[in-house]
């Protein structure tokens, strides 16, 4: 049998041979859900949230979700001097028990509530409330039943789902993991803003309870748990360990909408990350200190539980925790008893906790 010919240049001289370049084989064309995003998954997700964010609609919506920016028409008959009130928050490692639990249902209300409880204090009404859910890969059931909780709060307050973002990021998170964050816009006539500067020596702080922790300290809770191998599904008080630390913060909104529409509100402070010890400081003016009576109030049992499996110090306690008390309210003396009366009309379990005095914008227990 002949040999085959080498190939020869133009010259005629013995050229090389020259391999045809072979791809790597591909088993399919590739597209997003191979690359762990899942298209349909994600209408579908918006499908299931339109019906939720109707149930929270109220006057000044133009639109239903799914647009491209929500819309909202300013009613600036009742607010002449309209001033728009922002926040922004998130639920922070709380979330972890959420995961530990598979309990998902109360996570949303936290969101809403870390937000909207920001904006009253400025004496504002929360109009419309967003938010943004991350996981790695899309659970139907599991947003859906998070975004339930962001609805059902959004409508205990009085203010509308405008709108969100639902994110799949593969690789960002682990698996049946998400992350949270929420920001809510309130509104408030200019002359009516509260903030502080009204508060005078002698004024009465009344501390309204919390339901626990909230949603701050959880990185120290979970360090508490973690040291004592607790289990989450230990009996503690009527539940169990986890459904007390998962209880949600305490939406103060529309108690003290009635509140400020009928008595003189001189300060607000929101009892969140920092304790009664670094936020009421927030809302004192030059020349007062707040003068608290630690025994004025009951905290919750899950703090005393939380410090004595810690071995916490008090004053530890009280920069990191609530404490018992979620949001305080500073009136003239002569309204306290009006004030509480109020508060405790809407079912908010309130009291006289301290007062204004002189000092330099602390707190003195």
């Amino acid at each position: 049998m002949p040999a085959t010919p080498s190939p020869r240049d133009a010259a005629g001289r013995p050229g090389r041979r020259v391999a045809t370049p072979r791809g790597p084989r591909r088993a399919k064309p590739l597209d997003y859900r191979a690359a762990g995003v899942d298209i349909d998954a994600g209408n579908a997700l918006v499908e299931r949230i339109k019906p939720l964010a109707r149930a929270t609609r109220r006057a000044g919506v133009l639109a239903d979700v799914g647009g491209f920016g929500g819309l909202f028409c300013l009613d600036t008959a009742r607010y002449p001097q309209a001033t728009l009130v922002a926040a922004t928050d998130g639920v922070g490692t709380k979330l972890k028990l959420a995961f530990a639990t598979g309990r998902h249902d109360t996570i949303g209300i936290d969101l809403v509530a870390m937000c909207a409880n920001d904006i009253v204090t400025q004496g504002a009404e929360p109009l419309f409330f967003m938010d943004y859910f991350a996981t790695a890969a899309l659970s139907l059931l599991q947003a859906e039943t998070v975004i339930k909780g962001i609805a059902a709060a959004c409508a205990h307050c009085g203010c509308a789902l405008l709108g969100g973002e639902s994110a799949e990021l593969p690789g960002m998170y682990r698996p049946g993991e998400y992350d949270l964050a929420g920001f809510a816009v309130g509104i408030v006539n200019r002359d009516k803003i509260i903030d502080g500067a009204a508060i005078r020596r002698g004024d009465s702080i009344i501390g309204i309870a919390s339901d626990g922790p909230h949603a701050n300290g959880y990185s120290l809770i979970r360090e508490i748990l973690q040291r004592g191998r607790h289990d989450l599904n230990a009996p503690f008080g009527d539940g169990t360990l986890g459904e007390v630390l998962l209880q949600p913060t305490r939406i103060y909104v529309k108690p003290l909408l009635a509140l400020m529409a009928r008595v003189s509100v001189c300060g607000l402070a929101h009892i969140t990350g920092g304790g009664l010890v670094e936020n009421i400081p927030r809302i004192l003016p030059p020349g007062v200190a707040a003068k608290l009576e630690p025994g004025s109030w009951r905290p919750p049992p899950i703090f005393q539980w939380l410090q004595q499996q810690g071995d916490i110090a008090d004053s530890e306690m009280r920069r990191v925790f609530n404490c018992g008390i979620g949001m305080c309210v500073v009136v003239a003396p002569t309204d306290a008893e009006q004030a509480l009366a109020i508060l405790r009309q809407h079912g908010e379990r309130a009291s006289v906790i301290g007062a204004v005095a002189a000092g330099a914008n602390e707190v003195i227990w």
